[in-house]
């Protein structure tokens, strides 16, 4: 516990010493008067004669304690941390089993996303394909990360596996690569992947997410497509295209995530709505005036009462 007006504190020692031993001394000077005038036997009954006096003095102290403006350090749940929104661009992305398209679907949902995160979280945008690209930097300006959301293009192949180590990097600020060990812990960090779960090479998927999860960070996957599918266009050639499942549920289950389904952009905005973040705590100050405040007039009020029930007045 601290105090906003320690000197206070000093004040209220002399005081309540003071007048604790006036009263003592107001009591000896009482019963010697008594005893003195033959009426010694009306000093006994010391329950009812102290206690009032007694809880009215244990109210100054606890007043001028209050008045020293005492806080103390409480941890506060809130959510905060860090969250990289990752893009799959590959080719497959421009399908529009998902209107208007996976892609166009996916940035309107995370950017509703984005905009009900509070400023204790920060947002980052990666995208990848083949390769994976931090296009932002984890920041608190959520119209940063929104306005790299909306830069996003679709081209290439996929690479999830690439998409995990380059966040990992982002996250730890040092290059992860499936060898890496000792990346640390850190637990406030999470990976929320936008993609159609087709892979077409690049790092192993399984064992990035093993690195994720042995360093704390979870990956929420969203799975943006549809099971039936559709196709795309790629160099003159028509290719179908599926949502794949099966690996983004992987993906999140190894790092303690979770994988979100949609089917079409409305669900997928709402899918966005039941992403779990981190809770964490930090702690914050709170005072304690008004308790202190509390206990010294409910003191006061006690002895008062006592007082005029035992004796006929307050003092």
């Amino acid at each position: 516990m601290s105090f906003l007006n320690p000197l206070v504190l000093v004040a209220a020692v002399l005081v309540t010493a003071g007048a604790a031993y006036a009263y003592v001394v107001l009591q000896r000077r009482r019963a010697a008067a008594l005893t003195a005038a033959g009426f010694g036997h009306l000093t006994g009954g010391r329950l009812r004669r102290h206690l009032p006096y007694a809880l009215l003095l244990a109210a100054l102290p606890v007043m001028l304690i209050g008045l020293a403006r005492p806080q103390a350090q409480v941890a506060v749940p809130r959510v905060s941390g860090t969250v990289l929104l990752a893009f799959d661009v590959s080719n497959s992305m421009s399908a529009t089993d998902v209107a208007p398209s996976r892609i166009a679907a996916a940035q309107t949902a995370a950017t509703g996303f984005v905009e009900e995160q509070p400023d204790s979280v920060d947002v980052g945008v990666l995208v990848f394909g083949d390769q994976a690209l931090l296009t932002q930097e984890p920041t608190a300006d959520h119209a940063a990360a929104t306005a790299a959301i909306q830069r996003v293009k679709a081209s290439g192949g996929t690479s999830l596996g690439q998409a995990i180590l380059v966040s990992l990097s982002t996250i730890t600020g040092k290059p992860v690569t499936l060898d890496s060990v000792d990346l640390g812990y850190w637990p406030s960090a999470t990976i929320v992947v936008f993609s159609d779960g087709e892979e077409t090479g690049g790092p192993d998927v399984q064992a990035a997410a093993e690195l994720a999860a042995a360093a704390g960070v979870h990956i929420q996957t969203v799975g943006v497509g549809t099971a039936k599918g559709g196709t795309v266009e790629v160099d003159g050639y028509q290719l179908s295209t599926a949502l794949d499942e099966s690996l983004l549920t992987a993906v999140a289950q190894v790092t303690g995530g979770t994988y979100h389904a949609a089917g079409d952009a409305a669900t997928l905005a709402d899918t966005t709505k039941s992403i779990d973040l981190r809770l964490t705590t930090e702690k914050e100050p709170l005072e304690l005036t008004a308790p202190f405040a509390a206990a010294a007039l409910l003191l006061l009020t006690l002895g008062g009462l006592l007082s005029t029930r035992w004796h006929g007045r307050i003092v």
